[in-house]
């Protein structure tokens, strides 16, 4: 078994004065985390690799601690860099995520480029790829605008945020080969 599962972080903390990359999981994400550890995967991943962020490193641990596995922690894989306007209302937010896909050549309001973004997470993907035996499935936990893009590579198909996850906490599972093949067929999100 060779697979590789891309689960992003569920909700979340939000406080609008602390950096967003400091969040930690709610009550209800971390509850939702632990479903992970029931899905029918679960007992065959033999590694967790996830992004320095805090929600993800939460979302890692909670799959991780109880399974014994450590955790490779890679700063790659990041969400996408919103530093520029930090928190904003679900409103705004939606507004900008919008423009961020329907653009991805182009900066929006400060926000890192899709483009570069989606360069990231791949090339993210493909060093802990080098570091993990052919034979290990893995665990990757991370965010859903990355996530998307990663799968949009997967896929070999244009950005476009008709294939973002339509909950925080879903998951999708992918081959190895695919990275560098781009084969992978109508992936899908699957919440937890």
């Amino acid at each position: 078994m060779t697979f590789c599962i891309y689960l992003t972080h569920p909700e979340v903390v939000i406080d609008p004065v602390s950096p967003v990359p400091d969040w930690h999981l709610s009550e209800t994400g971390l509850e939702r985390a632990r479903k992970a550890l029931q899905l029918s995967f679960a007992q065959d991943i033999k590694r967790v690799v996830s992004s320095a962020e805090q929600k993800a490193q939460d979302t890692a641990h909670v799959f991780a601690d109880p399974m014994g596995l450590q955790v490779l922690t890679l700063q790659p894989l990041h969400e996408n860099d919103r530093s520029a306007t930090g928190y904003l209302p679900k409103g705004d937010f939606d507004r900008t995520a919008d423009a961020f896909f329907a653009d991805p050549y182009n900066s929006v309001s400060g926000w890192e480029r899709a483009i570069d973004a989606q360069r990231r997470i791949v090339s993210g993907v493909q060093a802990a790829l080098t570091r993990i035996p052919e034979n290990m499935p893995i665990l990757f936990c991370g965010h859903g605008g990355v996530g998307t893009l990663l799968m949009c590579h997967l896929m070999n198909t244009p950005i476009s945020r008709t294939h973002d996850q339509k909950h925080a906490g879903s998951w999708f599972r992918f081959d190895r080969k695919d990275l560098a093949a781009q084969s992978a067929n109508q992936l899908a999100w699957t919440a937890l």
